[in-house]
């Protein structure tokens, strides 16, 4: 359809360029070909000519992508694609000349993986939203990445795409296959964008842009909704309308060729002081490793008080990733290590995470921090035999050690005690 070769294709050197410094700075494993951006930088200007010379020329194909599965939170494992290093920069090039025009199109309230928007831009689109309405279908998509329709996206390409060359590039990858782990190469079926390419991210919010984003708008305007590339909220103010749309969504996703995973979408009422009680609907529901739920909160009212309010605070199966993490890396059982290289180790993680989730009710993560210094006690332990395995020893040293370098660790500069 698009595989005509083109001699007048508009990719100049520097646009190659550009689209490496981006994907040297996003790192990333290799591809297939076991080549990592070390060894590709070994011979760089030679790389990227080649790569040029095949892009202007319409003469470049994507490698196999590389099958790498990694664990979710729930237990299960997600499938990635991995594309060789100079596949990356291939689609980055095609990404950044295309991603100004299509976010021109997109909607304000999708948020996933676009520039200048946020996670917790959308959470706080979510927390604002259940103040005004009291009910929410939390939706999932079943294994969207590997369900997208390649004709239908293509369909959706083509209503902001005139160029015979992007068309051309973009459904190579679309039917790029994926090389298993046992070396055993499976076809792409006609659908599919997988999880682990640069341009994939862009291509999924061009396909829900249709599917839902401009359809919710035109058939549903009394609702709001935040989306975050597959992940939908969707907030109603009635029990009727949530069924009703639950039940259009349903429809809506199947003439996509998508359908809902039955198990993990739900309706939600999000009871707070000004809303009756009902208990046949769950109250609770987890966006972005966030649970939204009844949360009692300060009055500021003169007098103070409590009243239940709803808000978000770092999730449950979020914390025990975490915590998993932390094990798996066993360093409470190397006492050859010193603190400050287990405070180096660890620090540029804590600090990303407490940002992260503690940008909302920042108090709630005082037990994860429980978890990681009960680690750091049992480190104490094996390190020094003189305590004998005592822990309130080693919570003392600890707190000794708090008071003579308090920014040792990044969390004690934010939690005095924990």
């Amino acid at each position: 359809m698009f595989e005509t070769r083109t001699s007048t294709v508009p990719i100049t050197k520097e646009m190659v360029k550009a689209a490496y410094r981006k994907v040297k700075a996003n790192h990333g494993a290799a591809g297939v070909d076991k080549e990592s951006l070390e060894m590709y930088q070994a011979d760089l200007l030679n790389n990227l000519y080649v790569l040029w010379n095949r892009l202007s020329s319409g003469s470049y194909f994507p490698k196999p992508l590389r099958s790498v599965s990694i664990p979710k939170s729930n237990g299960k494992q997600r499938t990635l694609g991995i594309p060789t290093v100079s596949d990356r920069i291939a689609q980055q090039v095609i990404k950044s000349y295309l991603e100004p025009r299509l976010e021109a199109q997109f909607h304000n309230n999708s948020y996933g993986y676009r520039p200048l928007k946020s996670a917790h831009q959308a959470i706080e689109a979510v927390q604002e939203n259940v103040r005004q309405y009291a009910w929410v279908v939390d939706m999932d998509i079943k294994s969207f990445f590997d369900e997208v329709d390649h004709e239908l996206l293509m369909k959706a390409l083509e209503r902001h795409v005139e160029e015979k060359w992007i068309k051309m590039y973009i459904l190579r990858w679309l039917e790029t296959p994926v090389q298993q782990i046992d070396g055993t190469v499976t076809p792409k079926k006609g659908k599919g964008t997988p999880q682990g390419g640069v341009i994939s991210p862009l291509l999924a919010n061009l396909f829900l842009h249709y599917v839902l984003d401009k359809w919710i708008e035109k058939h549903y305007p009394r609702v709001a909704f935040v989306r975050y590339a597959d992940d939908v909220i969707l907030h109603c103010h009635t029990e009727e309308e949530a069924k009703q749309l639950l039940e259009a969504i349903k429809l809506r996703l199947a003439e996509c060729k998508l359908s809902l995973n039955e198990g993990k979408t739900k309706l939600v009422y999000c009871q707070d002081y000004r809303r009756v009680k009902k208990k046949s609907f769950g109250k609770k529901f987890d966006f972005l490793g966030f649970t939204f739920k009844p949360y009692p909160v300060p009055s500021k009212r003169d007098g103070g008080g409590m009243f239940l309010g709803y808000g978000c605070a770092i999730s449950q199966s979020a914390q025990t990733r975490i915590i998993r993490g932390w094990a798996k890396l066993n360093w409470h059982r190397r006492s050859n290590l010193s603190i400050q290289e287990i405070a180096v180790q660890v620090n540029l993680q804590m600090k990303g995470l407490i940002r992260y989730y503690g940008k909302f009710r920042l108090q709630e993560l005082r037990r994860l921090m429980w978890h990681f210094e009960f680690r750091l006690v049992k480190w104490v332990l094996n390190k020094y035999k003189k305590f004998k395995d005592s822990y309130t020893k080693g919570y003392q040293w600890i707190k000794e050690l708090k008071r003579s370098y308090p920014t040792m660790f990044y969390y004690w500069t934010i939690f005095k005690h924990v």
